[in-house]
């Protein structure tokens, strides 16, 4: 292959890597909204889409394959290739958790109220949004800035899960004077242990997602710098 037409490849490879960036932004954004308001045909939408994100993702490895068995790229390319097989693993996994997120709370309702799932959900996104920057324009402090947000992140999923499983013994407790020691009957038992597991999943997937914007800012700064500061 002329090298011309190689260098093609290797640039239409980092287009596509962002082209599904935007693709499984757009997807997470939407789960978040279906999860705060309730939306089930948006919900129905993120998860029945998924299928779309798994074919680019399938489309992009074959091309990264190939570059890699037909071209045999070395140094700064071979670089690039290896962190875009990388970063589209990560952005498929936060697709996955999309499709997770609109479940919780598109089929129940929406989600617990204690909680600003709205607020969390556009921190852990534009921390991927960041990093897929970051992989674009081969910008090194970008990607160890996103790593610096993983910490605040982390702890506000943590007070957010206390929040929750606080708000459930207080309700409780007072159910419990008000009704005068009459325990909370097998129903609104389980409705109330289905709020706060679908709220802490929501939580942990939240935060999983975070991991993985970090896990696409490290393996950019490896592409750009050949540094592996972040990835262990």
């Amino acid at each position: 292959m002329p090298r011309e037409s190689y260098q093609r490849r290797l640039e239409q490879l980092r287009t596509d890597v962002v082209g599904m960036g935007d693709l499984v932004l757009g997807r997470y954004d939407a789960a978040i909204e279906a999860a705060v308001t309730g939306d089930d045909d948006l919900a129905r939408d993120v998860i029945e889409g998924d299928h779309e994100v798994n074919q680019r993702y399938l489309e992009l490895e074959e091309e990264c394959t190939e570059l890699l068995a037909l071209q045999q790229p070395v140094a700064t390319d071979l670089r690039l290739v290896t962190a875009s097989f990388k970063v589209i693993t990560d952005l498929e996994r936060v697709a996955d958790l999309a499709t997770n997120l609109a479940g919780y709370g598109g089929e129940q309702g929406g989600l617990h109220p204690a909680v600003d799932f709205r607020g969390l959900g556009e921190s852990a996104g534009g921390m991927v949004a960041d990093a897929v920057a970051a992989y674009e324009s081969g910008d090194p402090d970008a990607c160890r800035a996103v790593a610096t947000r993983d910490d605040d992140l982390d702890e506000r999923c943590r007070r957010a899960s206390e929040a929750v499983v606080r708000d459930l013994l207080e309700a409780d407790r007072e159910r419990v004077e008000a009704e005068r020691n009459v325990e909370m009957d097998a129903d609104e038992l389980a409705a109330a242990l289905d709020d706060v597991s679908r709220a802490l999943l929501a939580v942990r997937d939240i935060e999983r997602v975070g991991d993985h914007a970090v896990n696409i800012a490290a393996r950019a700064l490896y592409m750009v710098e050949n540094d592996d500061e972040l990835i262990y």
